[in-house]
């Protein structure tokens, strides 16, 4: 750890050349830079330095700028699949003295004490953080915090790969086989396996007991899962898992298994209530016609009486007639 004179912060002594390459780090002229001013930490000398001490790992650096007047915590995620050496930059700009302002470290809760640098240009203040990933432990959140009159904060978050796999159902049939796909963009896992879900339990997929499952990768970013003559029972949820150097990831694929008749309820449902409402309709039609058209049991006996009383004057206006003739010829 090194720290600028002026500059509240830990004061641990450096080892000799640590503490020559920040002197001449701080002396240095910055370099131009369009958004801001150059970091005075060592730069090439430094990361060479580091790499040759970590066993040659690549560098990965990262940054992230703070003001005094930013309202909310600045974070930025890092993907990370394996062992490298890791340089993180805090700059923050300020309008007061850059001597007042505290700088601290930590990793999750855990405060760090070593390991970073503190420098500044003009109304710049910069920190420096670097250490080296070696394992999933080491794995998580990084932030500096940077105390003046209100507390700002950056926080580098580590995590390894995700996983990309069918976020929607797949939906086949029974008798049919299916294909079951995850991918890792840009990274090479040294490990795939696949599980499948029974309620609570997962239970590895080995497709050396069952010759069902067929396992297969194009390459090493993605895996491959397919299931042959499907049935009702291999329908549920099948996990990915990936497995890095610095950590695992995983994801999880849903598989509907219908039948063929499942298709056709949809059709049979519709029928059915064409079926009903074509029903109704007739009904409604034949009631409404029963109240348009009334049977009148009165008018009826009173046609029937009329005509009776026709038939009884026919007969009786009959016989004077008959009356009448007699008597002409008896003249």
């Amino acid at each position: 750890m090194c720290a600028l004179l002026g500059l509240r912060g830990p004061r641990a002594p450096p080892p000799q050349p640590l503490l020559l390459l920040c002197l001449l780090a701080a002396a240095r002229p910055g370099r131009p830079d369009s958004q801001s001013p150059a970091s005075p930490f060592p730069s090439l000398a430094g990361r060479e330095e580091m790499q040759v001490r970590y066993f040659n790992l690549s560098l990965e650096s990262h940054n992230i700028s703070l003001t005094e007047h930013s309202n909310a915590a600045i974070e930025k995620n890092i993907t990370l699949q394996r062992p490298s050496n890791i340089e993180l930059t805090c700059l923050f700009t300020t309008s007061g003295d850059v001597n007042s302002v505290n700088v601290t470290w930590k990793k999750d809760d855990k405060l760090l004490k070593h390991n970073y640098l503190i420098g500044a240009t003009g109304n710049v203040l910069y920190t420096q953080y670097t250490f080296t990933i070696l394992n999933s432990e080491q794995m998580g959140n990084y932030s500096c915090f940077l105390q003046e009159e209100k507390e700002q904060r950056g926080t580098f978050n580590f995590k390894v790969p995700e996983l990309h796999g069918k976020h929607k159902s797949l939906i086949t049939y029974i008798g049919d086989s299916a294909l079951l796909i995850c991918k890792c963009h840009d990274c090479s896992p040294v490990n795939w396996t696949w599980y499948s879900i029974n309620e609570s339990a997962q239970v590895p997929v080995d497709v050396q007991k069952n010759d069902k499952y067929v396992i297969t990768g194009a390459n090493a970013s993605e895996t491959k899962l397919r299931i042959l003559d499907l049935s009702e029972e291999d329908q549920g949820s099948y996990r990915c898992h990936a497995t890095f150097q610095l950590g695992e990831s995983e994801d999880t694929i849903e598989l509907v298994v219908l039948s063929y008749w499942v298709p056709l309820k949809p059709f049979f449902a519709v029928a059915a209530e064409v079926v009903v409402l074509v029903s109704i309709i007739m009904l409604f039609e034949k009631c409404t016609q029963k109240k348009r058209n009334p049977p009148d049991d009165g008018k009826e006996f009173e046609q029937i009486e009329q005509l009776k009383s026709d038939d009884n004057n026919g007969v009786e206006n009959s016989a004077p007639r008959h009356r009448k003739n007699e008597s002409v010829v008896a003249q």
